[in-house]
């Protein structure tokens, strides 16, 4: 018996998957542009060079975006969606807008998922922007975690930029996230 695709883990990812401008949810000279980056290591610490981060996310007034297009950047419509790849050393970037709360008193976020070399399945976390305190204090999710493990879920901000590390394993993992419900559809 061989191997085939649907048996074996990847990287396949850049095969089919790779497009123009994909981390460019807004051209990176846009005045209001912020850089979402970070790097992707494994249990040990290592870079993993083949994985895709996709992010999903309001706009800046919270609205969730439902417009066409992610797939051919025109350069100006905002549709919240991007794909990035990582480099040799695990690094990824998005230009993007920083979004806004969805509901008054919740905090902002950006939905991540990682798809990445020994995984049978994609991860899902999030990337909590870290301005708003009592927001973050009050969340559902962020509530129910110690602090070593909340800050794998809060972006660390300078200037123009908010960083984002995923630890897919061991010490200072990143919390990743369930949903029985996908999943069971999959099924």
């Amino acid at each position: 018996m061989s191997a085939v695709p649907g048996q074996t883990v990847g990287p396949f990812f850049h095969l089919g998957l790779a497009y123009p401008q994909m981390n460019e949810l807004v051209p990176p000279a846009h005045p209001r542009a912020v850089r979402l980056h970070g790097r992707v290591t494994d249990g040990a610490g290592a870079p993993v060079p083949d994985a895709v981060i996709e992010i999903w996310q309001a706009d800046p007034q919270g609205h969730v975006v439902r417009r066409p297009g992610s797939l051919r950047r025109d350069g100006w419509t905002f549709t919240g969606w991007g794909r990035a790849a990582t480099d040799p050393d695990g690094f990824y970037s998005f230009a993007t807008l920083e979004p806004a709360p969805t509901e008054t008193g919740k905090p902002a976020f950006f939905a991540v998922t990682v798809f990445a070399r020994g995984l049978l399945d994609r991860l899902f976390t999030r990337a909590y922007l870290p301005d708003d305190t009592d927001a973050l204090a009050a969340d559902p999710l962020l509530s129910t975690l110690g602090p070593q493990r909340r800050a794998t879920l809060v972006t660390e901000r300078s200037e123009q930029s908010l960083l984002f590390d995923i630890r897919l394993q061991g010490d200072g993992e990143t919390v990743f996230l369930s949903y029985p419900r996908l999943r069971d559809a999959w099924a």
